[in-house]
């Protein structure tokens, strides 16, 4: 090892310390935001510098251009990047999204990124084996800029303004790409009304990942019971408050699915009845407001004993990604408080 003088690691040392002091960082080591640095990032978008890409709550800062630029830098993203850093803050600033509710929630909830389109293959992003954890630079620093943008830009200051009870990993960085080389329906993208080619970032008010295994099952139901099985857990807030339940189908389950004959309506809406889960599992209380948040919707459960994962089966949002192996992924999210949005790259 070498390369770096004792000037350099003195100078790096001192701007994270700095940093961390003032509450501007996740805890991890940043890439200090030169001015040439952050240049190179503003080169790669076609806008201004102090244009306005959104609002970014509790503080209600605005996201310029050069701000989100700068956060970007701190992440380690590649100036290649920074536009689907960009989409995503557009997205996760979108009012349906409700950025304010998920970073004043005692929820562990993050935004999810999900890239799609062209622009995954170009930066190298990865959405197969490993795609939620480590090792890939596009996916980890997208993420964590974001991250970043919501701290920095927003307050989402741990125990100040994030008031997340427990919180989750996906805090530091959540993002990937949909594996469309291996999804046998359309991508997530194409399916919200985008073209193919279009490169698009979705942002998911997404509470943490739930692993499905089901090695043994060979046909679509036997797959899609066990996906199922894993989704109707009590506590989530989709059991409790509806929303958008998110399945990532590992290419293998997809493609067994697939042959099964079922097209993407027929898998949300099987895992729309098979993931009800029965009234017996809920509290009184519990019981009590799940039904009456549904009648004040006017979907009252017309004395069936069974109580679905969302308010419609269109509402479940199926994904491929992963690499080989019998794992699928069910994620639950922010309930009725969140829809997820999909936005496209100005610059990729």
């Amino acid at each position: 090892m070498g390369g770096d003088t004792s000037e350099e690691l003195d100078f790096l040392e001192v701007v994270n310390d700095h940093y961390y002091s003032l509450g501007q960082t996740d805890g991890l080591p940043i890439v200090p935001p030169t001015e040439e640095r952050v240049g190179r990032m503003l080169e790669s978008v076609s806008l201004p510098a102090q244009d306005v890409i959104g609002v970014i709550p509790p503080r209600w800062a605005e996201a310029t251009v050069e701000k989100v630029a700068v956060n970007a830098v701190m992440a380690g993203c590649l100036p290649d990047y920074f536009p689907v850093v960009v989409a995503a803050v557009r997205a996760i600033a979108e009012r349906p999204f409700n950025l304010y509710g998920l970073q004043a929630t005692t929820n562990p909830v993050s935004p999810l990124i999900i890239v799609n389109g062209p622009v995954t293959r170009k930066l190298e992003m990865n959405w197969g084996y490993n795609c939620l954890g480590q090792g890939n630079r596009a996916n980890a620093t997208i993420g964590r800029a974001v991250r970043l943008v919501m701290m920095n830009l927003g307050g989402g200051i741990p125990g100040k303004l994030d008031r997340a009870t427990a919180g989750q990993p996906g805090k530091y960085s959540f993002c990937l790409a949909e594996n469309e080389e291996r999804n046998p329906w359309q991508p997530l993208h194409v399916e919200r009304g985008f073209a193919p080619e279009q490169s698009t970032v979705t942002s998911v008010g997404a509470a943490g990942t739930t692993n499905a295994i089901d090695m043994y099952s060979k046909t679509a139901e036997g797959v899609l019971t066990t996906i199922a099985g894993s989704m109707n857990a009590v506590g989530t807030n989709n059991i409790l408050m509806g929303g958008e339940p998110l399945v990532l189908l590992c290419p293998e389950h997809a493609a067994i699915v697939h042959k099964g004959g079922f097209d993407k309506e027929e898998v949300k809406r099987f895992l729309f009845e098979k993931s009800k889960a029965h009234v017996s599992y809920f509290s009184p209380e519990a019981l009590e407001g799940v039904v009456s948040r549904r009648e004040a919707q006017g979907l009252p459960l017309k004395g069936e004993d069974l109580i679905p994962i969302a308010d419609r089966p269109e509402d479940i949002m199926i994904v491929v990604a992963g690499g080989a192996g019998p794992h699928s992924v069910f994620i639950p999210t922010f309930g009725a408080d969140t829809r997820a949005v999909t936005v496209p790259l100005i610059d990729a």
